[in-house]
């Protein structure tokens, strides 16, 4: 086969594996043609006030300020005098779409919405809002938009600022609250001039949503232990008071608003959240007023921990949520239908009604929920054949009719606590029978996608070992036809598996993960003499030795997994790196090489050793990497000119515009971070100065000259000059250290192959990137190449995790793209960092171009080994692969051990990370062949190569 049209299948089959994992793992949970369901008895509250303070910590809620006063006294008052309070457990990915989702509509979102943003819908959902008389809304406009878009009806009023406001950067963010909380009150004190519109805020079944952006923006400008949170915690206090006080007044204190406050997720210590740490998915819960229990005193709690005691709340009562919950506590509350597609549990002790409201209002939640699992099984029943379908035993038909019958009977007899008892049960048996269909095909998917990743995995093996290797001298190079049998047997079974999926009725990308394996098995099987001849090949070897190898190899793939879990596994690597001179003849004949291969290996092994997320920003390390590299190109430059005769005006003059640009890029880092801490925002100087170096930086290493050192140097040059800009700590001195290590590489890679007769220094001098490389001079695969391929993954892996946990949402940082912007914008800001993470990969693989170069062998024969390795990587993960827990802790675990209850389920990362670096390594291989190989000619010059 073309090895062109082998890599275009090859990338097309991976884009199939990629996106399997959302097909099996990660559908959208929601089904629809429910009946509403809501309480049949009058409501305590005609009207529900909805305060969500965005990004707020419950330890920084509840806890007392330095000087031994409330944080937020009026809440503190409310908790201790007029209502109810609690813990709200969020889950991942703990973001402001998902969390509000949660808090309105009660069910938790699906990873489908993260290629929105988390701001548009990807599906219709019902909820609080929707199901509402009227709702008026105040605040962001990425959240209020969102409950508003694609509801039918004209009882939806959002008001919000600029997105504009939204600024990272700004003296004041907590005028993002002030906004919310004026505009409240300019609202009301309308409605008392407009007869249409005080009809409606006296109307029954309203809601107030303020959405109060301030802390969350604050936390991450400034981290969540700045005085400006705290702060801010405080300004929102007080306006929770004002607006309480107002609305009161307003209604003439009738008893019949309930008010609840929370957030839709935490944050962490360095500023940012989306994952599963304790600090983003703990955030407060207090509600009061109409309906909610007053205050209860007790002598002992239900929950272990020091919270109750560090926020001196030990002696009232605390009774915890789940998000979910929050959405059915508020439809009890005013009276609307449940949200259709809620998956949250009546937290039926936070109401003070009669035993009978509470019966009624659980035994609605149960209908409501059962009423959802009841669709989910219909849907699934009328798509699989009646003898293959197998429901979920421990709800069937008698069994939701029994358990409803003896509910009703039990409410009727006034045996209230046994009626609730029996509604829960039904509602978790409803929600694992909702699982269970959910999660249905689950198996057969994932049976035919591993098949599928067998069978290409094999077939690149037989690849090599047929056409690139010297392991099957025996057997022709040239296909022989295969038996019509085998072709008629393949084609039979494709057509048995069409006819099966078709007549279920099975969505098109089943049809794609069924049929896919069929003809990778085929290109397999038909195969059999490489196959058979590569067996009788092994059998020669002594079983010890090829016994041994197989064990190294393993065990090299099982460190490159463990590595993804343990970010020390790296520098262990890094660590046997280093001792490899000791075991080889490098020691020996290249001594000054080896002892740089060993330094430049123990100093990058550091790098995984440091913190991940967690660190403060050090803008004397970003400065200090920066002189270090206007230190090594002063020493290069030097040395340039004392080799050669003559060195180039237009040489020179490159050199000096890219120290330039490293000064610059330092200047811009220390005046931006110095401007922020002023809050005085990004200076316009800065910002146009940020995106022109961005922009040179992938230009100016195509001016200059195509020799391996002044080429590669130049790229390290314009890449620093950008990192520095994404720079906020130790990170910075990485890429510098990685390219020193990149280089010896290359050189230790040269030794292995070199000759005793031929002179290292000539070879050094004359070698040259070029466009079209002479294929005639390309090799066959040996066994060291494995090994080769080996170092390429491990280097990328390396380059992935050294410096940050990027598997985690919540390791980005913010402030590394505050050089180029301040305003919060994902699909930007997201760009930046992408590119942060990729500047390493470039530098990897520009240094694998020399190596290629340097030992003469095929980048794409190469290629298919790097292939394999990270297939077989991606099947671990694939099996690893849950849909529930937290996506965080890729690289790292905390030292918290709640959060090992998060670190079993996040495997989805590692999965996309293994996924996206076959099919990113193409790209990134253009790239780094483009950026090695091409010259531009300013002023029409001609190419000049100085040897």
């Amino acid at each position: 086969m073309d090895m062109l049209l082998f890599f275009i299948l090859g990338l097309l089959v991976h884009f199939v594996f990629f996106g399997s994992i959302f097909d099996i793992y990660f559908t959208s949970p929601l089904v629809h043609g429910m009946t509403p369901q809501f309480t049949p008895l009058p409501p305590p509250a005609k009207r529900l006030v909805l305060f969500v303070a965005d990004g707020l910590r419950a330890d920084a809620l509840y806890e007392f300020d330095e000087n031994g006063n409330p944080r937020a006294p009026f809440i503190r008052n409310i908790i201790m005098h007029e209502g109810s309070w609690g813990i709200s457990h969020t889950r991942v990915p703990t973001e402001s779409r998902p969390g509000h989702v949660a808090l309105i509509a009660g069910f938790y979102e699906d990873v489908s919405a993260v290629a929105k943003g988390w701001k548009e819908n990807p599906v219709g959902f019902d909820s609080l809002i929707n199901e509402s008389k009227y709702t008026w809304s105040w605040g962001s406009p990425d959240i209020l938009t969102m409950f508003a878009k694609g509801v039918g009806g004209d009882h939806i009023y959002t008001y919000s600022y600029d997105a504009e406001s939204e600024d990272f950067g700004a003296h004041d963010v907590t005028k993002l609250d002030t906004w919310v909380f004026d505009h409240v009150k300019e609202f009301f004190h309308a409605a008392r001039n407009n007869q249409s519109l005080f009809s409606k805020v006296n109307e029954e079944k309203i809601v107030f949503f303020l959405h109060l952006l301030g802390i969350d923006t604050n936390g991450h400008a400034h981290r969540p232990t700045s005085r400006e949170y705290k702060d801010n915690i405080k300004v929102v206090d007080d306006g929770i008071k004002e607006i309480v006080s107002m609305l009161e007044h307003f209604y003439g204190n009738d008893g019949k608003t309930a008010f609840i406050f929370t957030s839709d997720h935490g944050m962490t210590d360095w500023g940012f959240h989306g994952a599963g740490h304790p600090s983003e998915t703990l955030t407060p819960f207090v509600t009061w007023g109409a309906g909610i229990k007053y205050p209860q005193k007790v002598s002992v709690q239900k929950f272990d921990d020091a919270f109750l005691k560090e926020w001196k709340l030990e002696n009232w009562k605390r009774q915890d949520i789940h998000q979910a919950d929050v959405a059915p506590l508020m439809a009890s509350l005013i009276g609307v239908p449940f949200p259709l597609n809620s998956v949250g549990i009546l937290p039926i002790d936070y109401l003070n009604n009669t035993d009978l409201f509470r019966a009624e209002s659980m035994f609605t939640n149960a209908m409501q929920i059962l009423e959802q699992f009841k669709v989910k099984m219909t849907q699934k029943k009328e798509a699989i054949l009646p003898f293959f379908f197998i429901p979920f035993k421990l709800l069937s038909e008698s069994k939701q009719l029994n358990i409803l019958r003896k509910a009703r009977s039990y409410i009727k007899q006034r045996k209230y606590d046994e009626a609730v008892s029996l509604c829960k049960e039904l509602i978790h048996l409803a929600l694992k029978g909702l699982s269970y269909y959910h999660t249905y095909d689950r198996f057969f998917l994932g049976v035919n996608v591993v098949l599928g990743f067998v069978g290409w995995t094999s077939y690149a093996s037989l690849l090599i070992i047929k056409s690139h290797s010297n392991l099957t001298r025996g057997v022709s190079k040239e296909v022989k036809k295969p038996s019509h049998l085998l072709a008629c047997s393949f084609i039979a079974l494709g057509v048995l598996v069409a006819f099966f999926l078709l007549i279920q009725d099975c969505p098109w990308t089943y049809y794609v993960y069924c049929l896919l394996p069929i003809p990778i098995w085929y290109a397999v099987l038909r195969e059999f003499r490489v196959i058979q001849d590569f067996v009788l090949s092994l059998l020669t070897f002594p079983p010890s030795q090829l016994v041994a190898r197989l064990f190294i190899f393993t065990l090299g793939i099982e460190v490159l997994v463990l590595s993804f879990f343990y970010r020390y596994t790296l520098t262990a690597g890094l660590v046997a790196f280093a001792c490899w001179p000791f075991i080889t003849q490098l020691r020996t004949r290249a001594k000054s090489i080896s002892l740089s291969w060993i330094f430049f290996s123990l100093l990058l092994a550091v790098f995984p050793l440091m913190p991940v997320v967690g660190r403060k920003p050090d803008i004397f390390l970003v400065m200090g990497a920066g002189l270090l590299v206007l230190l090594l190109s002063l020493c290069v430059v030097t040395s340039l000119l004392k080799r050669k005769d003559h060195f180039i005006n237009e040489e020179l003059l490159l050199h000096l515009v890219q120290m330039l640009s490293i000064v610059l890029s330092m200047y811009v880092v220390y005046t931006t971070h110095d401007s922020l801490l002023k809050k005085q925002g990004l200076p316009l100087f800065n910002q146009i100065i940020s995106w022109i170096t961005l922009a040179s930086s992938f230009v100016l290493p195509l001016l200059s000259p195509t020799s391996l050192f002044e080429r590669l140097f130049s790229i390290l040059l314009s890449s620093m000059s950008a990192y520095l800009l994404l720079s906020t700590g130790y990170e910075a001195l990485f890429p510098l250290v990685l390219s020193c290590l990149m280089f010896v590489w290359i050189q230790v890679e040269q030794e292995t192959l070199r000759q005793p007769s031929v002179s290292y220094k000539q070879k050094v001098t004359s070698l040259q990137f070029t466009c079209s490389p002479d294929i005639t001079q390309f090799r066959q695969l040996y066994l060291d190449d494995v090994r080769r391929a080996f170092f390429l993954v491990f280097f990328l892996v390396t380059a992935f995790f050294g410096t940050g946990n990027i598997a985690s949402i919540n390791s980005f940082d913010l402030a590394s793209v505050y050089c180029f912007l301040t305003v919060f914008s994902p699909f930007m800001m997201g760009a930046l960092m992408m590119w942060k993470i990729l500047i390493p990969f470039v530098l990897v693989m520009c240094a694998f171009e020399a190596v290629q170069l340097t030992t003469q062998l095929s980048s794409k024969r190469l290629f298919l080994m790097v292939l394999i390795i990270s297939d077989i990587m991606a099947l671990h993960f694939f099996f690893l692969v849950k849909d529930d827990g937290s996506w965080l802790d890729i690289g790292t675990r905390f030292s918290l051990p709640v959060t090992c209850f998060f670190f079993s389920s996040c495997s989805i990362s590692h999965y996309v990370i293994v996924m996206s670096m076959t099919i990113v390594l193409v790209f990134l291989n253009g790239l780094a062949h483009l950026l090695t190989t091409k010259k531009l000619e300013l002023c029409g010059k001609p190419k000049s190569h100085l040897i």
